[in-house]
């Protein structure tokens, strides 16, 4: 029986590595979509969101089937349920994607960015970038060390986010209402990259260690690291 559960798991983390893989892809097609208003990278962001649903729906019934045959318990069930959650925060990932790609197909031929905010976002998108390969190696390997990398650098992404609500808000700005909706959203969706990916990263301690980073107070609270 335990042969047979180390197979059904091993075919459930095969699922979330091609999940993860499949994020990290969608990150950066948004990312070349929206700062170079590259309408097949957008489009291809949007048709690959249906693989990521479909390989989320395929691990929650692993999952699910875990459960009801195996009865894990300890660090297998820590295992099963962990990895329920993973997939859910990288199907949302996705679609936050998903939402970046399509606001620069609605856009296009024009950028939804304004020529000041141009260097801006791309500052936002190179982190979201190194963070979508740091979650992918995180993963394969288990690793809290870039786990807590991942946890320790979103304030770089919060600063800047931030600076988007200054851009906007300053004497200079002279964009249009519809620029100021759609930068606005733009940044709230890959400030919410971040989150997502801070949220994987604590999981991935968990699975490892048993210690959950989430329950801890956050940085703002006491200057602890989580």
């Amino acid at each position: 029986m335990r042969v047979i559960f180390d197979e059904e798991l091993k075919a459930v983390a095969d699922d979330l590595d091609r999940m993860v893989q499949d994020v990290r892809k969608a990150i950066n097609g948004a990312g070349n979509a929206l700062l170079n208003s590259d309408l097949e990278a957008a489009q291809a962001v949007i048709d690959g969101d249906i693989e990521i649903d479909a390989l989320e729906s395929s691990v929650i019934d692993q999952c699910v089937k875990l459960l009801a045959k195996q009865n894990p318990v300890a660090t297998d069930l820590r295992v099963v349920v962990s990895t329920l959650r993973l997939a859910a925060t990288f199907e949302r990932m996705g679609d936050l994607a998903r939402h970046i790609a399509e606001t620069a197909r609605r856009t296009y031929p024009q950028s939804p960015l304004t020529d000041d905010a141009k260097q801006l976002f791309t500052e936002m998108q190179e982190f979201l970038t190194m963070t979508a390969d740091r979650m992918v190696a995180m993963l394969q390997d288990r690793n809290t060390a870039i786990a807590e990398q991942v946890i320790v650098d979103d304030d770089k992404l919060d600063a800047l986010h931030q600076k988007t609500f200054d851009l906007m808000l300053s004497d200079e700005w002279q964009g249009t209402k519809q620029q100021l909706i759609d930068l606005v959203l733009l940044g709230r969706y890959m400030e919410r990259l971040g989150d997502h990916a801070v949220s994987a990263a604590r999981r991935v301690v968990f699975i490892v260690s048993g210690f959950d980073p989430s329950k801890e107070p956050s940085r703002d609270e006491d200057g602890s690291v989580y």
